[in-house]
């Protein structure tokens, strides 16, 4: 379906129901699949394709996976419980005990808590580096050891954007692969492999399922990225002596990078999304393109109100012309960029909270990009285990908020804003 338009690939992929077959894709809900002899059981151990154990795979999940991948672009995808899991397991895949990555400071407060204390913890070191600052600057924070790349497209909740490009760039010099999390543009106004982004992940939690009602995350990747090019990624190159010296990159060629996660990561940690889960996510995905377009149109009409109010003391969207990052934006992402808007009240933290107190539809939740609109405080919440500094170097102000724009008629949306400032 590569020649078809991104609108009809978020319905059509994924699934291809056969005469008499159910048009929607089915719930998968098993645990196990049967097999008639040991021997047919015993080839599925060997790595050859088939269904053991949902752990591992399983069909709804594994068509949710190949659409996701077809909007992305790219070779091969797997699903994860989480957005959480899907960062971690792009770079534990490539990582171990003594190894070192080179990461964009601005993301989201999980992703930065999760690289700056927990991996610290079983021995993966990190180096963060501004989004903005020069090659020389970037190519600096490389070791020996250095083994990936990461960052985000739009930083959550900064709206920082990403140099792809810059970033791949710098990555590709030093032989290793850049990972770019695509959660908020979604594939629909950015694909990062177009620009040399090597890995792609979601948190499919938030714009892809839509509605708040289920978690999930995806790995997908390029297929473009050299292991053997050096022996930086002996895990891909080496045997597996757990699956009968299978060697991925010899075994399953540009497959290899996901067939690991699979193989080890799904086996290992378990982090496997509930087939249902996926079904929920196939549905909010075969929307996403109508979705998206009214959340972005939303937004820049709410950045736009917001930017001309007296009670507002600044604004960040990359849509708006003045912002810092709007030619970057539209380089990157010409047809929009995402629902969320980060600004401050005058009065600091204090008129922060009283704003978001006398909000009516937009309701105080620790979330963001579903179709509802939502507002959230990070500092006092998704970046509450952030010191002041780490606070600055992830571009969280005090008195930022974080307002992520719904469907809704943005009349009401911008009426509701209103009537929340004429409180404070």
């Amino acid at each position: 379906m590569k020649d078809y338009a991104i609108e009809t690939k978020c319905v059509q992929c994924g699934y291809s129901p056969k005469n008499g077959e159910p048009r929607v894709l089915p719930i998968y809900q098993s645990t196990t699949y049967k097999y008639d002899t040991s021997e047919a059981m015993a080839k599925l151990f060997d790595l050859e394709p088939g269904y053991m154990y949902t752990r591992l795979a399983n069909p709804t999940n594994d068509a949710v996976a190949a659409k996701i991948t077809a909007l992305e672009g790219g070779f091969a995808g797997v699903l994860t419980s989480s957005g959480q899991a899907a960062n971690f397991f792009s770079l534990i895949n490539i990582l171990g005990a003594g190894d070192h990555f080179v990461s964009s400071a601005t993301i989201y407060g999980g992703t930065f808590n999760l690289f700056n204390v927990t991996m610290r913890k079983i021995g993966i070191d990190v180096t963060f580096v501004d989004p903005n600052a020069d090659e020389e600057t970037l190519n600096a924070a490389f070791r020996p050891n250095t083994k990936a790349v990461f960052g985000e497209t739009i930083a959550n909740p900064s709206l920082d954007v990403l140099d792809i490009e810059k970033f791949a760039r710098v990555a590709h010099a030093h032989g290793v692969p850049l990972i770019i999390d695509n959660t908020f543009p979604t594939p629909i106004n950015c694909r990062p492999f177009e620009f040399g982004a090597d890995i792609v992940t979601h948190s499919t939690t938030k714009y892809m399922e839509g509605h708040a009602s289920t978690i999930g995350g995806a790995v997908i990747d390029s297929g473009n990225f050299d292991w053997e090019q050096n022996d930086k990624f002996p895990g891909l190159t080496t045997p597996d002596e757990s699956y009968h010296g299978a060697v991925y990159t010899r075994d399953f060629d540009k497959a290899g990078y996901i067939t690991k996660i699979v193989a080890q990561l799904l086996r290992d940690y378990g982090s496997t999304p509930s087939p249902q889960n996926s079904f929920y996510l196939n549905l909010g995905l075969e929307t996403l393109a109508l979705r998206v377009e009214r959340h972005c149109k939303n937004a820049q009409a709410v950045a736009e109100y917001l930017e001309k109010n007296d009670k507002i003391s600044w604004v960040n969207y990359p849509g708006l012309p003045n912002n810092r990052y709007h030619a970057l934006a539209q380089k990157y992402m010409p047809n929009g960029t995402c629902g969320v808007i980060s600004f401050g009240v005058k009065g600091g933290r204090a008129a922060a909270e009283k704003f978001m107190n006398s909000l009516k539809l937009a309701a105080i939740v620790t979330h963001v990009a579903d179709a509802r609109t939502c507002v959230l405080h990070p500092a006092s919440s998704t970046h509450r285990q952030l010191s002041d500094k780490e606070l600055e170097e992830c571009g969280v102000t005090p008195d930022l908020i974080r307002f992520s724009v719904g469907i809704e008629n943005v009349n009401d949306i911008i009426a509701d804003i209103e009537q929340a400032l004429a409180a404070v």
